[in-house]
Protein backbone atom coordinates (compact mmCIF):
# COMPACT_ATOMS: atom_id res chain seq x y z
CA UNK A 1 0.00 0.00 0.00
CA UNK A 2 2.90 2.17 0.43
CA UNK A 3 4.66 1.99 -2.36
CA UNK A 4 1.80 2.20 -3.90
CA UNK A 5 1.05 6.42 -2.71
CA UNK A 6 4.62 6.88 -3.31
CA UNK A 7 4.40 5.25 -6.97
CA UNK A 8 1.15 7.58 -7.31
CA UNK A 9 2.56 10.48 -5.91
CA UNK A 10 5.60 10.15 -8.05
CA UNK A 11 3.76 9.60 -11.47
CA UNK A 12 1.56 13.02 -10.30
CA UNK A 13 4.80 14.92 -10.28
CA UNK A 14 6.63 13.53 -13.17
CA UNK A 15 3.31 14.33 -14.86
CA UNK A 16 3.06 17.87 -13.85
CA UNK A 17 6.91 17.86 -14.86
CA UNK A 18 6.37 17.96 -18.02
CA UNK A 19 3.03 19.36 -18.50
CA UNK A 20 2.45 22.11 -21.31
CA UNK A 21 2.13 25.43 -19.37
CA UNK A 22 -0.43 27.93 -21.40
CA UNK A 23 0.53 31.61 -20.55
CA UNK A 24 -1.15 33.23 -23.26
CA UNK A 25 -3.43 31.69 -26.28
CA UNK A 26 -1.34 32.82 -29.57
CA UNK A 27 -5.14 33.85 -30.65
CA UNK A 28 -5.45 36.22 -27.63
CA UNK A 29 -1.64 37.28 -28.26
CA UNK A 30 -2.60 38.06 -32.05
CA UNK A 31 -5.85 40.09 -30.75
CA UNK A 32 -3.53 42.09 -28.10
CA UNK A 33 -1.15 43.38 -30.54
CA UNK A 34 -4.11 44.86 -33.20
CA UNK A 35 -6.03 46.23 -30.04
CA UNK A 36 -8.68 43.42 -30.17
CA UNK A 37 -8.91 44.07 -34.42
CA UNK A 38 -7.16 40.65 -35.66
CA UNK A 39 -6.14 41.08 -39.12
CA UNK A 40 -6.34 38.36 -41.39
CA UNK A 41 -3.96 36.13 -41.62
CA UNK A 42 -1.12 35.69 -44.13
CA UNK A 43 1.18 33.38 -45.32
CA UNK A 44 4.62 33.57 -46.50
CA UNK A 45 6.56 30.86 -48.68
CA UNK A 46 10.00 29.58 -47.85
CA UNK A 47 11.77 29.70 -51.13
CA UNK A 48 15.40 28.14 -51.15
CA UNK A 49 17.50 31.35 -49.69
CA UNK A 50 15.01 31.91 -46.86
CA UNK A 51 15.17 28.09 -45.78
CA UNK A 52 18.81 28.15 -45.79
CA UNK A 53 18.80 31.42 -43.56
CA UNK A 54 16.36 29.89 -40.97
CA UNK A 55 18.57 26.38 -40.97
CA UNK A 56 21.87 28.32 -40.39
CA UNK A 57 20.11 30.09 -37.62
CA UNK A 58 18.33 27.01 -36.09
CA UNK A 59 20.96 24.26 -36.82
CA UNK A 60 18.62 22.17 -38.12
CA UNK A 61 16.32 22.90 -41.39
CA UNK A 62 13.17 24.39 -40.49
CA UNK A 63 10.24 21.38 -41.18
CA UNK A 64 7.70 23.61 -43.05
CA UNK A 65 7.15 25.13 -46.53
CA UNK A 66 5.14 28.54 -45.20
CA UNK A 67 5.22 30.62 -42.15
CA UNK A 68 1.26 32.32 -41.48
CA UNK A 69 1.35 36.08 -40.21
CA UNK A 70 -0.34 38.82 -39.16
CA UNK A 71 -0.07 42.22 -40.48
CA UNK A 72 -1.40 45.63 -39.98
CA UNK A 73 -3.31 47.85 -41.74
CA UNK A 74 -3.17 51.64 -42.39
CA UNK A 75 -0.96 53.19 -39.56
CA UNK A 76 0.24 49.65 -38.34
CA UNK A 77 1.17 48.35 -41.86
CA UNK A 78 4.55 47.66 -40.94
CA UNK A 79 4.02 45.97 -37.92
CA UNK A 80 4.05 41.81 -38.01
CA UNK A 81 3.46 39.50 -35.62
CA UNK A 82 4.84 35.82 -35.71
CA UNK A 83 3.73 32.62 -33.65
CA UNK A 84 6.34 30.35 -34.02
CA UNK A 85 7.81 27.37 -32.17
CA UNK A 86 11.34 25.87 -31.65
CA UNK A 87 12.63 23.02 -29.48
CA UNK A 88 14.42 24.49 -25.92
CA UNK A 89 16.26 21.01 -25.08
CA UNK A 90 12.97 18.23 -25.54
CA UNK A 91 9.89 20.17 -26.46
CA UNK A 92 8.66 23.01 -28.29
CA UNK A 93 8.41 26.53 -27.19
CA UNK A 94 5.84 28.45 -28.54
CA UNK A 95 6.40 32.22 -28.77
CA UNK A 96 4.58 35.52 -30.10
CA UNK A 97 6.82 38.12 -31.53
CA UNK A 98 5.45 41.48 -32.79
CA UNK A 99 7.90 43.48 -35.07
CA UNK A 100 7.25 46.94 -36.01
CA UNK A 101 9.49 48.53 -38.83
CA UNK A 102 12.07 45.76 -38.15
CA UNK A 103 12.65 46.17 -34.77
CA UNK A 104 11.10 43.93 -31.55
CA UNK A 105 8.21 45.48 -30.07
CA UNK A 106 7.88 42.57 -28.11
CA UNK A 107 8.75 38.71 -27.19
CA UNK A 108 6.61 36.62 -25.32
CA UNK A 109 6.34 32.96 -24.16
CA UNK A 110 2.79 31.72 -25.02
CA UNK A 111 3.71 28.21 -24.85
CA UNK A 112 5.66 26.38 -22.44
CA UNK A 113 6.14 22.41 -22.56
CA UNK A 114 9.71 21.80 -21.23
CA UNK A 115 10.58 20.65 -17.45
CA UNK A 116 13.19 23.22 -16.87
CA UNK A 117 14.02 26.80 -18.23
CA UNK A 118 10.70 28.30 -17.86
CA UNK A 119 12.15 31.79 -16.84
CA UNK A 120 12.43 32.72 -20.09
CA UNK A 121 8.35 33.13 -19.35
CA UNK A 122 9.59 36.23 -17.44
CA UNK A 123 9.15 40.25 -18.31
CA UNK A 124 13.35 40.31 -17.30
CA UNK A 125 14.47 38.18 -19.70
CA UNK A 126 11.87 38.86 -23.09
CA UNK A 127 12.09 42.88 -22.36
CA UNK A 128 15.56 42.15 -23.60
CA UNK A 129 14.46 41.88 -26.77
CA UNK A 130 12.56 45.35 -26.89
CA UNK A 131 13.44 47.54 -30.25
CA UNK A 132 16.81 45.10 -31.18
CA UNK A 133 17.07 44.48 -34.68
CA UNK A 134 19.05 42.35 -36.93
CA UNK A 135 22.78 43.51 -37.66
CA UNK A 136 25.76 41.40 -39.30
CA UNK A 137 25.00 37.70 -40.70
CA UNK A 138 21.16 37.84 -39.27
CA UNK A 139 22.41 38.30 -35.46
CA UNK A 140 20.60 40.68 -32.84
CA UNK A 141 21.94 44.05 -32.74
CA UNK A 142 22.63 43.47 -29.01
CA UNK A 143 23.73 39.89 -26.79
CA UNK A 144 21.01 39.09 -24.96
CA UNK A 145 21.74 37.74 -21.05
CA UNK A 146 21.30 33.91 -20.45
CA UNK A 147 19.70 32.51 -17.40
CA UNK A 148 21.58 29.78 -15.17
CA UNK A 149 19.58 26.24 -15.80
CA UNK A 150 17.88 27.67 -18.73
CA UNK A 151 20.34 27.96 -21.97
CA UNK A 152 18.52 25.97 -24.33
CA UNK A 153 15.01 27.66 -23.99
CA UNK A 154 17.02 31.20 -24.03
CA UNK A 155 18.40 29.56 -27.29
CA UNK A 156 15.26 28.72 -28.59
CA UNK A 157 13.94 31.81 -27.76
CA UNK A 158 16.81 33.97 -29.43
CA UNK A 159 16.87 31.76 -32.44
CA UNK A 160 12.94 32.33 -33.09
CA UNK A 161 13.31 36.33 -32.62
CA UNK A 162 15.95 35.99 -35.53
CA UNK A 163 14.01 34.26 -37.74
CA UNK A 164 10.80 36.60 -36.62
CA UNK A 165 12.86 39.58 -38.20
CA UNK A 166 14.82 37.76 -40.78
CA UNK A 167 11.02 37.04 -42.10
CA UNK A 168 9.74 40.61 -41.76
CA UNK A 169 12.26 42.01 -43.39
CA UNK A 170 11.32 39.62 -46.25
CA UNK A 171 7.50 41.02 -46.47
CA UNK A 172 8.35 44.20 -45.59
CA UNK A 173 10.90 44.47 -48.33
Amino acid sequence: MRYTIMLSALLCFAMTAHAEQVFMTPQAYIQAQFDGATPKPKVIWLNQGLKAKMAEILNHDYAGLRVRYWQGEGEQAFKTVWILNEIGKEKHITVGIAINKQRIEEVKVLVFRESRGWEVKHDFFTRQFKQLFLGDENRLNKSIDSITGATLSVRAVEKLARIALVLDKEVQD
